[in-house]
């Protein structure tokens, strides 16, 4: 899957947690991509994905979402994008 990193970025909440996203696209799709990711620890995180901005195919969305769930180094280089926003 080839996709290229719109924006990202990182936060850490008051209680502790983190609150990111990265917006990407991927070639071919008619719509860009939103991943959010929470973590109450930095470690174990949580993701949702959404469009970006109008929606698109929804079987393109499902491929995606299959592509995330089953590639890891996939969903790290998205978790990557915006934990590298992160100022330590």
């Amino acid at each position: 899957m080839n996709l290229t990193i719109v924006n990202a970025e990182m936060n850490k909440e008051g209680d502790g947690s983190f609150l990111g996203k990265t917006i990407f696209r991927v070639e071919s799709h008619a719509a860009d991509y939103e991943i959010t990711f929470f973590s109450k620890n930095g470690k174990d995180w949580d993701y949702s994905l959404n469009y970006a901005n109008e929606p698109g195919v929804e079987e393109q969305f499902l491929q995606v979402d299959e592509a995330i769930e089953q590639d890891d180094a996939l969903f790290d280089d998205l978790l990557d994008a915006a934990v590298d926003t992160f100022p330590e």
